[in-house]
Parts: C-alpha cells; sequence; structure tokens
C-alpha cells in the first residue's frame, strides 16, 4: 500500500470514529481528545488545550524556529442536534446527535495535514491547527476570541473550508467580500390574559397581535433591495389553547440574515421596535431575547487571491457561488477581522450530494485527500512568500 493509500486509510478511520461518537457544541471534550491524542502522534511543536472551551490548536514549527508568517487552518468539533437517518458501520451512536454538517470530515483533513507536516515540516514560520469549539451556536469563536492563551496564538493569516453539497466534487468557491451571510436569532414573547375566543378583541390575548407581528417581521426587509436582507419565521406558538379559549401568551422565532452587518443590526433593532410596538397596542408584555448571532464572513481579497492560485496549480475548477453571498452562517468571520487577512472557500462534495443538515447527510470521504492538499498547499504557499 502506498503513502496516499495509508494516509487515505487512516484519516478516513478517524472520520468514521468522529462520526459514531459526535458531541454537541460545548461538550466536545470526548472530540478534542480524539484530536489531541493524533496530534500528539504527529509530533505537534505545541499543543494548545481547552482554548474557549473544548477547543485545541497545534503549531508545527520551522526546524530552528526560522522566521516566518504564521498561517492558521481551521476546523470544527461540533455536531448537531439531529437524529442520524442512515444506516452505517459508522452511524452515529449517540441519539440526537449527529455529523450532519461535516465537521468530522474537516478535522480528518486538518489531521491529514497534520500527518504531512510530521514528514514535511514549515521551511519558515509556522501552521497553526485550530480545531475549534461551538461553532453551530455561534459561540465557538467569541469564546476562542476572550481566552488569553488563544490570543497569543494570533497569526498572519487565516484559512477554513467548508464541504458544499449541490457543487461539483472538488470544485472550489470562493469570492471576495461577503462569503457568508450574518445572522442572529430573535425570540419575541408576548404575555397578556385569555379571553374567550369568541372575542379575543374584548379580553387581553396575544392571539391578535401575534399574527400582527408574524405579518411585521417578514415585511422589514421590504426596503432592503441592495443584497441580502432576509427575515424568516421559525416558529409562531400560541400558549396552551382549547376551542373556547384563547391563550393568554404567544412566542414568535425568527431568524435575520444579511450581506452586511449594518443592514444586520438595523434588522435586529427594527425587529425589537416591531415586537415592543405590537405588544404596547395590544397591552400586552413583551419580551425580546437574541441568540446564535454570527456576523458576516468577509472574504479578504489578497487571502482569496491565495486560494485561487492553489486552486490553478492544482488544476481544480474554480466557481464562483451562485447565491453572493451563501445564506447559511459561520462564526468564522470573527476570526478573520481578528487575524486580519484570512478567507473560508467551498469545497463541493458532489451534485447530488445530499444536502447538509438533512437527514441523510453524510460527509464524502473522496474529499478528505483534496482537503488536505488544499489547505497544506495554501500554508506552504504563504511560508513561502
Amino acid at each position: 500500500m502506498g503513502n496516499t493509500d495509508a494516509l487515505l486509510e487512516e484519516l478516513t478511520a478517524l472520520r468514521r470514529q468522529l462520526h459514531r461518537e459526535p458531541e454537541l457544541s460545548g461538550q466536545e471534550a470526548g472530540t478534542a481528545g480524539c484530536i489531541r491524542n493524533f496530534l500528539v502522534d504527529c509530533g505537534a511543536d505545541e499543543i494548545h488545550d481547552s482554548l474557549g472551551g473544548h477547543g485545541l490548536a497545534a503549531v508545527f514549527r520551522a526546524p530552528g524556529r526560522k522566521p516566518g508568517p504564521a498561517v492558521m487552518l481551521r476546523a470544527e468539533l461540533d455536531a448537531l442536534p439531529l437524529d442520524e437517518k442512515f444506516d452505517s458501520p459508522w452511524s452515529s451512536q449517540v441519539p440526537g446527535c449527529a455529523h450532519k454538517c461535516g465537521h468530522d470530515g474537516h478535522m480528518a483533513i486538518l489531521a491529514g495535514v497534520a500527518r504531512r507536516l510530521q514528514k514535511h515540516p514549515p521551511a519558515s514560520g509556522s501552521v497553526v491547527l485550530l480545531f475549534q469549539p461551538a461553532e453551530e451556536t455561534g459561540n465557538g469563536a467569541a469564546a476562542l476570541l476572550s481566552d488569553d492563551r488563544f490570543q497569543a496564538l494570533k497569526p498572519d493569516w487565516i484559512f477554513a473550508l467548508h464541504n458544499l453539497p449541490g457543487h461539483p466534487a472538488w470544485s472550489i468557491l470562493t469570492r471576495e467580500g461577503a462569503f457568508a451571510a450574518g445572522s442572529v436569532g430573535v425570540r419575541i414573547k408576548l404575555s397578556g390574559k385569555t379571553s374567550h375566543a369568541a372575542y379575543p378583541e374584548q379580553g387581553n390575548s396575544p392571539d391578535l397581535a401575534m399574527a400582527k407581528l408574524v405579518t411585521g417581521l417578514v415585511n422589514l426587509t421590504q426596503d432592503n433591495d441592495d443584497g441580502l436582507a432576509l427575515v424568516t419565521v421559525v416558529h409562531a406558538r400560541l400558549g396552551e389553547q382549547t376551542f373556547g379559549i384563547s391563550p393568554g401568551d404567544a412566542e414568535v422565532l425568527a431568524t435575520i440574515r444579511s450581506d452586511r452587518d449594518e443592514v444586520l443590526k438595523q434588522l435586529k433593532d427594527s425587529a425589537a421596535e416591531l415586537g415592543n410596538a405590537v405588544a404596547l397596542g395590544s397591552d400586552l408584555g413583551c419580551e425580546i431575547e437574541y441568540c446564535e448571532e454570527f456576523p458576516v464572513t468577509t472574504n479578504d481579497p489578497e487571502a482569496v487571491a491565495v486560494i485561487r492560485q492553489v486552486a490553478g496549480e492544482l488544476d481544480l475548477d474554480l466557481e464562483s457561488p451562485e447565491e453572493s453571498p451563501f445564506r447559511w452562517s459561520e462564526d468564522f468571520g470573527l476570526l478573520v477581522r481578528w487575524a486580519g487577512r484570512g478567507a473560508m472557500f467551498g469545497l463541493g462534495a458532489g451534485a447530488e450530494h445530499p444536502v447538509l443538515h438533512g437527514p441523510d447527510y453524510d460527509f464524502n470521504d473522496d474529499l478528505i485527500l483534496p482537503g488536505v492538499t488544499f489547505m497544506e498547499r495554501i500554508g506552504r504557499m504563504i511560508l513561502a512568500g
């Protein structure tokens, strides 16, 4: 068996082990331990544990610590609160938890970069492999940035990839500027009193107010025609009810998305103003909460140029995302701002591959070695100057 075959076999086994034993955001102790053992075996010069929770970073330095830039490559540790819907030897063994976004594959790719760096250390500078906790909730990057030990690892460049079903396998998708939308979840709770269901207007029930609130939320983006601005009501619920009683409380959950941070803030403020106005007009109490806040992931032009150059050298197809940016969100945007130069790119998982977060999704193992080679090449290109 050749070296490439042996590496693929090792990384595929690691990926499937991680898939069998997923952990939710903020609970990734076992996953981090597994990755740490692998990195120790790869002879990393430094391993930093428990960063921002269960995050870890492995540093590979040039022999003799020859000076040069530092390049950080990032993957994610956490899985999703979803059940596995396919049967395989590596299916999730944890009820209500599964790797339905491919973070297991992203970790395997960075593990492969560690193996390559073990055999061929950087010629100068350093490569830092970051395994980030709690990406799915939007808490992980912020937690890392509040950790002084992580701040001490600040690189000159940072890169991340994400597998993307619906695009030809091994194609590379990137663009300058906004790459992935910013988003925030909004929870608006209305509270009043029960009333007779035949006369809700005579009482203090929030059922009519909830209808106004839902309509108002989806119409918040009418004046934002330039770029992405989207408010999606994902859940609207009245409290306990029977056929004769209008409930005394209601709850509306919505997601706000935009490709501009200033528009995201504007829509967030507008949603709060709307909730308070609707509540005031119906003499209701109002509570507003925000969760899972993700900034816009904005790609630096110099970093995108590096990605495009590597794609050309490896003879991989470059695609411009039809969505500009993608509607999904990533907290990687915080790390790019911190580092100063960086970018995320997509690695096509197959035009017919099951979608991310879908019940039948599984990472495409054929992406592992191309991903390793691409990420390794990014690091070496920058370190070579």
